[in-house]
């Protein structure tokens, strides 16, 4: 049996699963969201611990018994303080929250070569100009750090008492040398770090480290070896058997992922795409990326007071998309690709009177399509190849949303099973390869397609020509939402 932990915004998950690849067990913990100002996200790192400890012990004994390796996957990009004791300094600070784009701009000034080196524009939801606003605002805090460690990487030192990550989870801090898979000493010294302060790396499907024995019996697992593992959308890819060149998967999670691998290094980040390392050796990917995607149906539900996801899905489906129907901008966050505008905000045009709960519901599903479809305009610039396209994510679940995405980029959506817990499965992968040293082709294979999606054209052709407006509004929208957010 192999262990994949997944710590994930809203929730960890764990999951076990045997050498065919079967789902044995899995359970799982919430985790909630602090944002105690504008733009502020955070959490208590110690739940991390908490509810990683709490989704494990709702597996079976006989199962964790069984466990003969441990893999993790985490959120990306969450600033975790530690003093020299290793606690907390303050609560970490997420991937979504956008109080540091000034310090972007700072961070891009004192290092002129950031972008060549990292393969990325600087953005707020990254590592280091989170570092660099704790410098400025909590300078007693920033004095007192001793080291910076991502979430999944915060449970593995409470694991094994280690201080390590892997590439593709370190691609995305704004630290790293992405083409050569190592800290950058340029870009550390621009935020007044140094190699001390991070954890040493490792690729994901190499061993990191061994379970403590005291940490194995509060846990009932033996202490066994715990594989580098993932950040999350790297062990998805992995889950979902996304490894070799032009494969790529769209995730309908909290944020939205469209995710291609690259069998090279391929910046583009005039246009905010990000160009990280793969969690397997010689292995990159690109990604677009969107802050609010399933999250926005969740918004949408508890605007209009509907508790079922599901109906509201139908009425929107029910009502059918047409010309005069409302837009959306799924900017509930701000917006990475293309945009990289932390001040964007979500925005309803073309409600009147009529405008029915169906139409806002339809809005939204619309608006995260047409934001997809942004994204790929970016990852096939400069000849870029997106090939077969598997779906993730808990938006899965809607077809009628699929119609809309597949529509929407006029591609066609394979569906997989296990796609609902595909980052604890790429996990629990990367696991079994630390263990086991066997070749990622080998184990890291497509899961059974279930469905496709074909685009429909009449409905591709709509989008196409309401995706004229989509992008207008932003345009014309821009400047306002800086007035607005200062």
């Amino acid at each position: 049996m192999f262990l994949g932990i997944d710590i994930g915004t809203s929730s960890v998950k764990a999951v076990v699963v045997d050498e065919h690849e079967a789902i044995v067990a899995q359970g799982t913990s919430a985790l909630t969201v602090d944002r105690p100002q504008p733009l502020f996200a955070e959490q208590d790192a110690e739940s991390w611990w908490q509810a990683s400890v709490a989704a494990i012990r709702t597996l079976p004994l006989q199962a964790r018994a069984a466990v003969r390796a441990i893999g993790l996957s985490g959120q990306m990009h969450g600033a975790t303080l530690l003093d020299k004791s290793g606690k907390p300094l303050r609560p970490a600070i997420l991937w979504n929250d956008g109080r540091s784009a000034r310090e972007c701009i700072e961070l891009e000034r004192r290092e002129p070569r950031s972008r060549a080196i990292t393969g990325n524009i600087m953005m707020p939801g990254f590592t280091a100009p989170k570092l660099l606003w704790v410098s400025r605002h909590e300078p007693q805090i920033f004095a007192r750090t001793a080291r910076v460690l991502l979430p999944k990487d915060y449970v593995r030192m409470k694991l094994t008492g280690e201080a390590v990550s892997d590439m593709s989870d370190a691609a995305g801090t704004g630290w790293l040398d992405v083409a050569a898979r190592d800290w950058s000493d340029e870009m550390l010294a621009a935020t007044g770090l140094n190699r001390s302060h991070m954890p040493r790396l490792v690729e994901g499907n190499a061993p990191s480290g061994k379970l403590r024995a005291e940490v194995a019996a509060e846990l009932q697992v033996p202490p066994v070896v715990v594989a580098g593992g993932a950040g999350d959308n790297a062990a998805s890819a992995v889950g979902m058997g996304v490894i070799a060149p032009g494969q790529a998967f769209l995730s309908l999670g909290t944020s939205g992922v469209l995710f291609v691998v690259t069998d090279k290094f391929r910046p583009n980040p005039d246009k905010a795409a990000h160009a990280f390392c793969h969690c397997l050796p010689g292995r990159w990917h690109q990604m677009s990326v969107m802050l609010s995607a399933a999250s926005a149906l969740d918004w949408a539900a508890q605007l209009t007071g509907e508790t079922d996801l599901h109906r509201l899905v139908a009425s929107a489906q029910a009502n059918g998309l047409r010309r005069s129907a409302p837009y959306f901008l799924p900017y509930l966050s701000g917006e990475r690709t293309p945009h990289n505008d932390p001040n964007s905000r979500g925005v309803l045009f073309g409600v009147n009177s009529e405008t029915s709960r169906a139409d806002l519901a339809l809005a939204v599903l619309e608006g995260v399509a047409l934001a997809f479809a942004d994204g790929m305009d970016v990852l096939v610039e400069n000849d870029g190849i997106v090939g077969e396209i598997s779906v993730t994510g808990g938006g899965a679940r809607f077809a009628y949303w699929g119609q809309l995405l597949a529509a929407a980029l006029n591609r066609t959506l394979t569906y997989r099973a296990g796609s609902e817990v595909g980052a604890a499965l790429g996990a629990a992968r990367l696991a079994r390869l630390a263990l086991t040293g066997e070749s990622p082709q080998q184990v890291c294979t497509m899961p059974p397609v279930t469905h496709v999606i074909e685009p429909d054209p009449s409905l591709a052709a709509l989008l196409a020509d309401r995706r004229g407006i989509f992008a207008r509004l932003y345009r014309d929208l821009k400047d306002t939402f800086v007035e607005f957010a200062t």
